[in-house]
């Protein structure tokens, strides 16, 4: 399949292409794992079917700019590498201490907490490694600029600087909406929004308008992913989000639609929505694609 007929593809399709791809890049990784647990920890948690929206949007940012599917292999391997090792650690009893992870034990109640821990922490410096050495026409400084951004969106300035403040913040209930959505950005936004950059990245474009545009879009799509997330948490049923139900509540954290009420979420959920379709309007069809994962990304019920 060439990337530009991933455009024809319906929703369903491009989750089954994309589930094949990143199947076989892992399968290459994990069959050489040396230790037999670590290993089983490790597909236990990055091959339970889980919706791999993070690679889609990779694939979906990639078709729109012709890059080489073995490019697009490698962004969207590797973050999705990222986001189940954080998923892993997210589940643990010293951070969110939930039980279930997508409809069956997490990590840590199957394999033990030590594990867990090991296995989060080989799945994230795996994914700097597909970046750096994985086979692909992808030229060395646009490897190196996805490590960056991946980097940036994980680290101290992004991911853990938000769960860090999730810990430590969300508790308190002088919170502003500021510093709430502030949080938000770091601990689920940056992440999501890093996918439209690299599929930029994978391909040969360099106008820095198409850049901005990708940039825009996955900002705003990942806010209202994160308040979507917390509506789900209230108003969604374990048999569909696969995890318990008002594990917030259950920890005291101030969401935002227990600041704002459900109503109000909902509508910054379309503000949000409708903002990201803005950033990407002037590219006409040829970002129809993300126009529906949008869609389907805020209005699911799982």
């Amino acid at each position: 399949m060439k990337t530009m007929e991933i455009r024809n593809l319906s929703l369903d399709e491009i989750m089954n292409f994309t589930s094949e791809r990143l199947n076989h890049v892992y399968k290459t990784y994990l069959d050489n794992t040396t230790s037999l647990e670590l290993k089983n920890a490790m597909e236990y948690s990055l091959l339970n079917g889980g919706k791999r929206l993070r690679p889609l949007l990779v694939y979906a940012t990639g078709a729109i700019f012709n890059a080489p599917l073995e490019n697009l292999d490698v962004a969207a391997a590797a973050v999705e590498l990222i986001h189940t090792y954080s998923l892993i650690h997210d589940d643990l009893p010293c951070m969110d201490d939930a039980a279930m992870r997508r409809g069956r034990p997490a990590c840590h109640k199957k394999f033990g907490e030590g594990m867990a821990v090991l296995a989060g922490d080989a799945l994230l410096t795996l994914s700097m490694q597909v970046i750096a050495s994985h086979p692909a026409p992808l030229k060395a400084d646009r490897r190196v600029q996805m490590m960056d951004v991946l980097s940036q969106a994980s680290g101290p300035y992004g991911m853990a600087a938000g769960q860090a403040l999730d810990l430590t913040v969300m508790t308190d209930d002088s919170i502003s909406t500021r510093v709430l959505e502030d949080i938000y950005r770091l601990k689920t936004g940056k992440l999501l929004a890093s996918c439209t950059e690299l599929g930029w990245l994978a391909s040969k474009d360099d106008d820095e308008n198409n850049l901005d545009a990708m940039r825009d879009y996955g900002r705003h799509v990942g806010l209202a992913f994160q308040i979507q997330d917390d509506i789900l948490d209230i108003e969604g049923e374990g048999e569909d989000t696969g995890k318990p139900k008002n594990i917030d509540s259950t920890n005291q954290k101030f969401t935002y639609p227990k600041m704002h009420g459900i109503k109000s979420a909902k509508e910054r959920i379309e503000k949000l929505y409708n903002q990201a379709l803005e950033a990407i309007n002037f590219m006409n069809d040829d970002a129809q694609i993300l126009r529906e994962l949008a869609k389907k990304m805020l209005m699911r019920k799982s």
